[in-house]
């Protein structure tokens, strides 16, 4: 595998894990922070900007799976594809702790 097939694997990781939480608010019809809210990544966008969000997500982040090669068979891929989930995991548990204080 290349490079690009690895880098590729991290950003699924990353796309495929923000689908998630999007998602979950948007067709429970609660308020999430989105790049699109103001100010970005603070402020709450309404649910249906949430869903979009999270399919636009989940879109990329399948496209980027296909890219990257990512399976079973070759561990180092799958280690990279799961520090991809871990980091915006990581980054998101941060960002949003005060989502309801803004």
């Amino acid at each position: 595998m290349q490079w690009y097939h690895y880098f590729s694997g991290f950003w699924a990781g990353m796309f495929l894990a923000n689908f998630v939480p999007h998602f979950i608010k948007g067709i429970a019809g609660d308020a999430f922070p989105t790049p699109f809210a103001k100010p970005p990544g603070k402020g709450l966008s309404s649910p249906m900007v949430n869903v979009l969000w999270a399919l636009f997500n989940l879109v990329v982040g399948y496209l980027l799976f296909r890219v990257g090669k990512v399976n079973a068979d070759n561990c180092l891929s799958m280690l990279i594809f799961f520090a991809g989930i871990a980091a915006i995991s990581i980054m998101g548990a941060n960002n949003f702790v005060h989502k309801d204080k803004a």
